[in-house]
Parts: structure tokens; sequence; C-alpha cells
């Protein structure tokens, strides 16, 4: 079943390459949607697909690369709209 999150990464999560972490990771799974950065250092994460494949990102930021360090993780659950065909990272 097809589902859609919103997840916002808190920590020292910018300028650390975690863009290209989660781009990657998504890409891995199929699903499909946007990463960046928010002004306030946070990282922010706008994805659809599977409600498994979702999760097994979330689980993944949760950990994040080697040199960012994660501190809390927040996960709005959305209704599916199919709104991305690919995964990218915005600005």
């Amino acid at each position: 079943m097809n589902s859609a999150a919103n997840i916002v990464v808190c920590g020292m999560v910018q300028g650390v390459g975690f863009r290209y972490f989660v781009q990657h990771y998504a890409q891995q799974l199929g699903v499909a949607g946007w990463v960046r950065n928010l002004p306030n250092g946070d990282v922010e994460i706008e994805t659809e697909g599977s409600k498994e494949s979702i999760e097994n990102l979330i689980a993944y930021v949760r950990r994040g690369p080697r040199s960012a360090t994660v501190s809390r993780t927040e996960v709005e659950w959305k209704e599916y709209r199919g709104r991305f065909e690919r995964f990218e990272i915005t600005y």
C-alpha cells in the first residue's frame, strides 16, 4: 500500500552530505519526493512510496551518515497523492 510522509531530521545534519545520503538510499528503495536543508539547520524530507520503503528510509535517516549526528526525527504520515516521479535534492 502506498503512503506518504514528511520527515524532519534534527541535529548536526547540514554540511555533512546528509541530503546526498538520503537521495542515494531513497532511490535504492524506490521512493519518490525530495530532501532539502531548512534555515534552522534541520533537514526536511517529503516522500511517497510503499509504507515499508518509507519506514526503511526513516530508520536509515535516524542513523545518518558517519559525519552526521541525528538528535531527533519527526515524522508526519500523510495521504498518498502520487505527486512525485523521482527523488531529488531541492534548494
